[in-house]
């Protein structure tokens, strides 16, 4: 990972950080929708919602175009893209990790057993009483 690429990702995470705004990418996932219509499902004002899409716009995470009085957001794939390749990396890390456990385990499952011979209550050897 190329430090330079740390402010966009912290952008990028920051954005991704409020559930509001996640909601609001899940719905343009599914096609273009209006200011209007990405804050309906959370009963907020238009101003508030404005601003969960400005910084989703600054993040780079959706494009806004004006349609005479209207703002159509649509999504941007790009910089969902550089987040999963950085969730990527740890990915791959506690996959090699939980692959070296499970070797492990079943290494151990594998050997045989070494139980001890000396048994918890011995016998009475010859001429010794209880």
């Amino acid at each position: 990972m190329v430090e330079s690429e740390s402010p966009q990702l912290d952008i990028i995470f920051h954005a991704l950080g409020d559930a509001t705004r996640r909601r609001m990418l899940r719905d343009l996932a599914e096609g273009e929708r209006s200011v209007t219509e990405l804050a309906r499902p959370f009963a907020m004002s238009l101003a508030a919602a404005s601003k969960h899409v400005k910084v989703l716009e600054t993040a780079g995470l959706i494009r806004r175009e004006i349609r005479w009085r209207t703002h159509v957001c649509r999504l941007e794939p790009g910089p969902l893209a550089r987040a999963q390749d950085w969730l990527g990396f740890y990915e791959r890390f506690w996959t090699d990790r939980l692959g070296d456990l499970d070797r492990l385990l079943r290494e151990e499952d594998a050997a045989p057993r070494q139980t001890s011979e000396t048994p918890s209550d011995p016998k009475p050897t010859e001429g010794e009483t209880r």
